[in-house]
């Protein structure tokens, strides 16, 4: 369903940006070695959401396209 598919990309988008700020707040520390992991962490959470985000707008446009 494309509304499922649009929550859980949100989620995953939420999920990104936690630890982006988690990130932040260790580089802010000195902690760079920790931030650089968090950093690689939360970009690879961007990255599925991304993808996440196409595939439900591909859901949602193959739905709409059947009415």
């Amino acid at each position: 369903m494309p509304r499922d598919a649009h929550k859980q990309a949100a989620e995953q988008h939420d999920e990104a940006s936690k630890t982006h700020r988690t990130a932040a707040d260790h580089h802010d520390k000195d902690d760079h070695k920790k931030g650089h992991d968090l950093s690689q962490k939360a970009s690879d959470a961007s990255r599925k959401a991304h993808q996440m985000s196409n595939q439900a707008h591909g859901k949602s446009q193959s739905k709409a396209g059947a009415k």
